[in-house]
Formats: C-alpha cells, sequence, structure tokens
C-alpha cells in the first residue's frame, strides 16, 4: 500500500501512515513499529532481534525513561521533543567491516535531515551529527556478540534527534552550549516526513554496505567538520590533544598530537577544543 500524492503526514509519529507511505521494497516495509514509552529503543530492539526479529525492523517511540548514548552516557529523551528511532539489520560483513558501521551510519542520518527539514547538518566524528556548531543528533550502533564466522548475527543502529526544544529547554537542562534542535535552529520538521528520509538513507546504507565503502567514506569525509580543528583524545589512560588532520579508510580519525606522534583514533571520545 502507498500514500496518496497529497497525504499529509500526521503531526504525531504513526506506525500505520510509516508503514503506509515506505515503499513496498524497503527493507523496512511492514516492520515499523511506534511504541508510546520505552526504556531504551536500543535495549527493545536488541532483545527482538535475539528473539529472531527479522532485519528491517524499525522501532520508534514518543519517549524514552532510560535513553543511552555511546559509553554508557545517558540520552535526554523528552516526550515529543525528539524522534528516537532503531532498526535492525544482519549484515553479512567481516570484522573489519562492521566496525565502519557507525561511519555509514552517520552519513545516512545527516543526509536524511538535510533531506528532510533543509538543515546544513554536518558530521562531528565519530557518530555525533551538528548543527551550528552544537549536537543535533546522536547515534548508538551495537552489534551482536561475533559469531564463528567472524561476523556478527546483527547490528542495532539508534538515533535520537532533537526536533522542538526550545533554548530555555535546554538551558533548564544545562545543555544551552551543547545541544540544538531543529526547531530551535529553524528547521522545523514533520516527524514522519523525517522518520521516512531516515528509513529511505538506512535502506540505501543495508543494501550498498560494505561494498560502496569508498562512496560512503567520501560523503562522510565532504561533512565531517572534525579535520583541522584541535582535539583532545585518550590513548593508554592518557589524555592528549593535537590536531585532527583527516579521515582515513576505516573511518578513523587521524590526528598529529603535540607530542609529535601521529595517531589513528578508531573508538573513543574526542573532544574538539
Amino acid at each position: 500500500m502507498s500514500r496518496p500524492e497529497n497525504a499529509v503526514p500526521p503531526s504525531v509519529l504513526s506506525a500505520s501512515w510509516l508503514n503506509a507511505s515506505v515503499p513496498a521494497n524497503s527493507l523496512f516495509a511492514g516492520k515499523i513499529t511506534v511504541e508510546d514509552v520505552v526504556g531504551s529503543t536500543n535495549t527493545r530492539l536488541k532483545a527482538m532481534a535475539a528473539a529472531g526479529a527479522p532485519a528491517g525492523t524499525a522501532l520508534l517511540a514518543l519517549e524514552q525513561t532510560a535513553g543511552r548514548g555511546t559509553h554508557g552516557r545517558s540520552f535526554q529523551s523528552p516526550r515529543g521533543e525528539g524522534l528516537y528511532l532503531s532498526v535492525l539489520l544482519r549484515p553479512r560483513a567481516a570484522v573489519e567491516d562492521l566496525l565502519t558501521l557507525t561511519g555509514w551510519a552517520a552519513v545516512a542520518v545527516r543526509e536524511a535531515v538535510e533531506a528532510a527539514s533543509g538543515a546544513p547538518a554536518e558530521i562531528k566524528w565519530l557518530n555525533d551529527i551538528w548543527l551550528d556548531g552544537r549536537k543535533l543528533v546522536g547515534i548508538l550502533t551495537e552489534l551482536a556478540p561475533l559469531d564463528g564466522r567472524g561476523g556478527a548475527d546483527w547490528a542495532v543502529i539508534g538515533m535520537g534527534v532533537n526536533l522542538t526544544q526550545s533554548a530555555d529547554t535546554f538551558r533548564a537542562q544545562g545543555l544551552e552550549d551543547i545541544a540544538v534542535s531543529l526547531a530551535q535552529a529553524g528547521y522545523p520538521v514533520n516527524p514522519n516526513v523525517l522518520t521516512l528520509a531516515l528509513l529511505e538513507r538506512l535502506d540505501t546504507l543495508a543494501r550498498e554496505f560494505p561494498s560502496r565503502r569508498e562512496d560512503w567514506l567520501e560523503r562522510y569525509r565532504a561533512r565531517c567538520l572534525t579535520p583541522g580543528r584541535r582535539v583532545a583524545f585518550e590513548r593508554d589512560r592518557r589524555r592528549l590533544t593535537g590536531t585532527a588532520k583527516g579521515v582515513d579508510d576505516r573511518f578513523a580519525l587521524v590526528a598529529y598530537g603535540d607530542d609529535g606522534e601521529s595517531y589513528a583514533i578508531s573508538s573513543g571520545t574526542v573532544t574538539m577544543l
């Protein structure tokens, strides 16, 4: 089933509207669920994956009570103010390719945000989407334990997009210099329209991963704002500073440390100074 061209999306996330609007050949066709409240869409979808949910299962929530970011950080998930989405993939790829999946996800999410809202978003290495110098989207990719074939049984890609928070909202949370929403920056967007754009890009990701890596890497580099910036990072439990120079062929950040050494940073937190 496809929606008429003039169909107006509801103002609140709607599983029925989304399932009717996704193309029939999409990986996500007929597999989209919207929950009222969950602890974490990633946590719930990981349990569904372990129970045998098919690739293309997509879970959204109007509110998360235990949203998670990278490195175990909490993620603010107020009701109706953000878009909280996790998707399940079952990629067949080598370990070294699976470790680049977060970089691919950043490209897909950035492009979807721009297509749906017009916002000129950028990627802050590795997996944050920034707008106007502040964080707009957080992405969390989680893989099943590696199987005997050297791959993964499933991958869950989760994202939280700031939609309608105001400057006062962020100020009350102590995030006014850190976070921004699409509405606050002047790019309001219907959550259903944004979800369709996200699923379209993630569907393409699933079809092209990992064979089109060079194309996705080029798009990542073109919109990554970290190279050229002064950065702080950790190595062997030491905090180091230096200058980010670029992104290598495995989506790792190359930085020249103030200690004279060159570093390829593939994980961990990088802070722009």
